[in-house]
């Protein structure tokens, strides 16, 4: 290690042994919905269903649950205790806490999850726009319709639809940054603590009624009962892509939020109870759409149409239909909402560390993706023939971010914590009780340094050549 080693530093003086004092979540319980709100977003509500229902179910959710343990979990942690650890954003917690002065090296690590947040939030701040235009539509009651054909024409006229597909986009980035701009506390605390809440009491009312519907019971037996004869190496690697994307991993957003955490947080502990209650969400989307789905014929690996044309003409053939798909894209919209804020929140840590003002960072760092933003909201519509490898914008934003720059710093970030820091340092990084920590470090840094690293190469190599 370095003459002066930045692990030494105790957490709760990291921050006045770097930098000025930096803002922090008030409360345990803010940490948590916080942290929630970062991990759960559209891919509970919609990629997850779908992802399940095109590989066979209850089996490749069971795969899911393995990979999560033992891939996604231990990365989430290493985030945020190097987060916690440094006090600072992506960029600067990597060259803080790098050993024997190679910081610089490292700065790329931090650097590269900043860029896929942008590129991230590019596409993503699109599919939001369709879910709160969805959203108005259900309240107006002009999205409900049995009519297949109407809603595969209502989608594709929102999408293609340049003033509405920018339009959108940009109100959901601008309300995301006039949160962000209130700061921490006031901002992404107050806004999660009252928003998680709500989503699962949407998610429970949905669920009970999907469960009284008739033929429920094929759509549970589909979810929970494995067929493990239509495993594959495909839905393997499937189901591995989705524990590692689907808690914002490998963006710097935990990492952004670990330097937020209170000293005596427990990380591991808030950690595991995070993934829970996303694993939580994920399952109650299931049950609150594959009964419903089943009850009606519906195809269960519709993709992502299953949200925006196939539910619309399941929820209008039932009581109350209309309020019901208003509660539905409610909860999308909470998800989008919660996810939104933590990958915006990364750029703009990363200014505010580099001495701008918050409401300053969050104008430009909504300006970085509003800008890349306008090709991919336009990708649907006039620009759908304008390609790059193949690729619409739209598509080339998702593979640089969730298929190139996100399994990277991933891998590297695991490298990071299991390798270049010892075992004490990561206990101590970790905090909760004495001597617990230790030997939990133990076995997650055996994660870090083998498991992690080797598998999410492969579905990133799987990502390449497929």
């Amino acid at each position: 290690m370095s003459a002066v080693d930045p692990l030494s530093v105790p957490a709760a003086a990291a921050g006045s042994a770097f930098a000025p004092a930096r803002e922090a979540f008030a409360t345990r319980l803010g940490v948590l919905l916080a942290t929630l709100g970062s991990a759960v977003g559209l891919g509970n509500i919609w990629k997850f269903p779908t992802l399940t229902g095109a590989n066979g179910g209850a089996a490749f959710l069971c795969v899911y649950l393995l990979a999560t343990f033992a891939v996604a979990l231990p990365v989430m942690i290493a985030e945020l205790a190097i987060g916690r650890r440094a006090r600072a954003d992506a960029v600067t917690s990597f060259e803080r806490l790098a050993p024997d002065g190679s910081g610089r090296r490292w700065r790329w690590v931090g650097g590269a999850g900043v860029l896929a947040a942008v590129l991230l939030l590019a596409f993503y701040s699109e599919v939001a726009g369709w879910v709160f235009a969805y959203l108005a539509d259900a309240v107006s009651g002009t999205a409900l319709s049995t009519d297949a054909a109407a809603n595969a024409a209502r989608f594709g006229a929102l999408s293609a639809d340049p003033l509405r597909a920018l339009g959108w986009q940009w109100l959901v980035l601008a309300g995301t940054a006039l949160i962000l701009a209130c700061g921490v506390t006031r901002g992404i605390e107050a806004v999660t603590r009252r928003l998680m809440p709500v989503l699962f009491l949407l998610l429970a009312l949905l669920a009970v009624r999907a469960l009284l519907l008739p033929g429920a019971a094929e759509g549970l037996k589909f979810l929970f009962a494995p067929d493990f004869s239509k495993l594959t190496a495909g839905v393997v690697l499937t189901a591995l892509g989705l524990a590692f994307f689907k808690l914002s991993l490998g963006i710097g957003a935990m990492v952004t939020y670990g330097s937020y955490f209170r000293a005596d947080q427990d990380i591991p502990r808030t950690a595991l109870r995070v993934m829970l209650a996303d694993l939580s969400v994920s399952l109650l989307a299931g049950i609150a759409i594959f009964p419903a789905v089943f009850s009606f014929g519906v195809e269960p690996s519709a993709g992502p149409a299953l949200v925006f044309m196939t539910l619309p003409a399941v929820f209008a053939q039932l009581p109350f239909g209309g309020l019901l798909l208003a509660l539905f894209f409610a909860l999308m919209a909470i998800a989008a909402t919660g996810a939104m804020l933590s990958i915006l929140e990364v750029p703009v840590a990363w200014l505010v560390q580099r001495g701008w003002p918050r409401p300053r960072a969050a104008l430009l760092a909504t300006l970085a993706v509003a800008l890349p933003g306008v090709p991919a909201a336009l990708s649907q519509g006039v620009l759908a023939d304008a390609t790059l490898f193949g690729r619409t914008a739209f598509e080339l934003y998702d593979f640089a971010s969730s298929g190139v720059l996100m399994p990277l710093v991933a891998i590297a970030t695991a490298l990071f914590v299991g390798r270049a820091w010892t075992r004490t340092q990561f206990a101590d990084a970790l905090g909760g009780p004495a001597g617990r920590p230790s030997r939990l470090a133990f076995a997650l840094r055996v994660l870090l340094r083998w498991v992690a690293p080797v598998a999410i190469a492969v579905v990133l190599v799987q990502g390449w050549i497929g």
